[in-house]
């Protein structure tokens, strides 16, 4: 207990390194399970960040052509309908995947309505029929269509091999299909621990694809979005770096599908399109939006984002330089070590618990204030969850050790004064300490005392061994101390063998009860110095008899004494009567004598 005492500083010290040391193993340590939970806290407070921290704008050029299901399935359409109308008959004589002279009459169709870019979210792997009319809108629009191509990583999930390009079909573009500026790769990267997509690609080599030899000439790829960037005049936005770029997502609604099949149907394009003034300036792209074609995806703002709304978002994001950053390892590192020192420094200067988990919690407020403020102006992903368990953790193991050490050291406080003063003393002054000491100045109160003393025990102190005395004495005292706590009693002082106790002084249970309370402890203190003496005798020891005054009345309480030493108690007449009484037991022949105003309440 002294050690603790003397080296606190030190042992909160080392709380806060060990746990300090703890959060940094666990957060850097993500593919350990249940020991990731801090990493995966991480990565939850930045998509909450993501979800409700600012967003990139939506773009309102940008409109996503949606093959849903109702595009899929295709409503009734009356006879006059499909007459003169290409496309309607193409859609309907075939289920999905249509003649792709549909996706030419789409091209004619928005490209005359003034659109900027239309983007294909669709692998075209394979000749099929309408390829002819298809290539041929894709030459005219060369500078204004982007198709997508794939990458094949079956290869290198099972052999370890290298992944294979899955290009559109030479049909609608020549060879090498992966150079032209029409072809830009589909595939989003998801994080592997949670499949979560965060972050973009726009640029990418052989060497990243699968490891190759190095020199081996590599071979650079872009992205759909990389190239609808450029087709739209700004190729200067794309990030070249070939990194995975993490986007600040727009929000959650911004570009919900429209339905494909409506651009074909007149009354629709009429009513919903202007007659495709709508699309004027707009920059379309077409895919999958119905679930049971799978193109969905879990990202933070959502766990079934439709892959041509990513690929929105990542044209968004690069336009606008919407991008975000995590702060360098060794900073993460740093900004764990400070929490961890900074948790140290506070409880060694904050003494009061309260205060010092008010200004934890405070300091907490104020860090994840400053998160918000340097994602939403900056983008930068500050470290949270790592950081404030780290702070958190170690403030309130040190509370809860300085609370212990708090318990052990008035527990051993209590212990030390109770060998002292009387143990309902101790507790008042230990737990109503103000109420205590007010009650010292000096005031009046009932109550009842007792005095109890030894008959003979002057002469036998003479004559006996001095030794066999004080523990034969000890003993005595020990067993009415005891009853005397057990009726609630104050053990006032030892005045050599003599007792004196009150009840009322520190706490009463009114004046009948006080008075009945000092009645039964002597009686109780009748039975035990009985039990003493028959076994003082079987010891060959001399037994011991004893007197008991009990008087009740008005004693004044206070703290009696010199500026040196003061002691707690009563005086009065009523406790100079009660000793008296204790001395007239010896004239009467009695052990207990009572005083007439105790004698009235406890006389039933």
């Amino acid at each position: 207990m002294h050690w603790l005492n003397r080296h606190r500083l030190w042992v909160l010290a080392g709380i806060c390194i060990v746990v300090t040391s703890l959060v940094l193993a666990l957060h850097f340590t993500p593919n350990i399970p249940f020991f990731s939970n801090i990493w995966r806290g991480e990565q939850n407070v930045e998509d909450l960040l993501r979800r409700e921290g600012r967003k990139t704008a939506t773009r309102p050029d940008f409109v996503f052509l949606g093959i849903d299901q109702s595009t899929l399935a295709l409503p009734p359409f009356l006879p006059e309908e499909l007459e003169n109308n290409r496309a309607l008959q193409l859609m309907t004589a075939r289920p999905f995947p249509w003649s792709r002279e549909v996706w030419a009459i789409l091209l004619d169709r928005l490209f005359a309505a003034g659109a900027r870019a239309v983007v294909f979210d669709i692998i075209f792997q394979s000749p099929h029929e309408g390829d002819p009319e298809f290539r041929a809108a894709l030459e005219r629009y060369r500078d204004k269509v982007v198709i997508g191509a794939n990458f094949d990583f079956s290869n290198v999930r099972e052999q370890g091999g290298v992944a294979q390009n899955v290009p559109p079909t030479k049909s609608l573009i020549p060879e090498p299909q992966m150079h032209d500026d029409r072809v830009g790769y589909v595939v989003l990267f998801n994080d592997l621990l949670d499949g979560k997509i965060r972050s973009v690609r726009y640029t990418m080599t052989d060497m990243e694809l699968a490891n190759l030899p190095p020199n081996s000439g590599e071979m650079q790829y872009e992205s759909l979005s990389a190239r609808a960037l450029e087709k739209i005049g700004h190729a200067a936005d794309v990030p070249r770096d070939l990194k995975p770029h993490i986007i600040r997502f727009s929000a959650l609604t911004a570009y919900q599908p429209l339905p494909l099949y409506q651009i074909f149907d007149n009354k629709f394009w009429h009513a919903n399109y202007k007659d495709g003034a709508f699309f004027k300036d707009k920059v379309v792209i077409v895919g999958s939006s119905a679930q049971i074609q799978h193109d969905v995806f879990d990202t933070p703002i959502g766990p079934e984002t439709p892959g041509p709304v990513l690929h929105l978002h990542a044209i968004a994001a690069a336009q606008a330089h919407e991008f975000l950053y995590d702060t360098p390892l060794k900073f993460d590192f740093g900004t764990i070590i400070v929490a961890g020192i900074l948790a140290w420094v506070l409880l060694a200067v904050v003494r009061r618990p309260l205060i010092c988990l008010i200004t934890l919690g405070g300091i907490a407020i104020v860090y994840l204030g400053v998160v918000r403020v340097l994602y939403d102006q900056w983008g930068v992903l500050l470290l949270v969850v790592p950081t404030l368990t780290a702070f958190l953790v170690s403030g309130l193991f040190g509370l809860a050790f300085e609370y212990t050490l708090d318990v052990m050291e008035k527990l051993r406080t209590r212990r030390t004064l109770e060998r002292y003063v009387s143990k309902n003393l101790v507790k008042e002054i230990l737990d109503n300490p103000d109420s205590y000491y007010h009650s010292l100045v000096g005031v009046r109160v009932p109550a009842t005392m007792l005095f109890s003393d030894l008959v003979g025990f002057t002469t036998l102190a003479e004559k006996a061994d001095p030794e066999a005395l004080v523990k034969q004495l000890n003993e005595y005292l020990t067993r009415m101390t005891a009853v005397v706590f057990k009726n609630a009693g104050t053990l006032d002082k030892f005045i050599g063998d003599a007792i004196m106790c009150v009840w009322g002084n520190v706490r009463s249970f009114g004046v009948a009860q006080d008075a009945k309370n000092a009645v039964r402890t002597a009686l109780d203190m009748r039975n035990e110095l009985h039990k003493l003496n028959e076994g003082w005798k079987a010891e060959g020891r001399m037994g011991l008899g004893m007197g008991i005054g009990i008087n009740q009345g008005e004693v004044i309480v206070g703290n009696i004494g010199s500026q040196e030493r003061m002691d707690p108690t009563v005086i009065g007449d009523t406790v100079n009567l009660a000793s008296r009484l204790e001395a007239l037991t010896r004239q009467y022949s009695v052990d207990i004598l009572i005083g007439l105003t105790a004698a009235e309440l406890v006389r039933d």
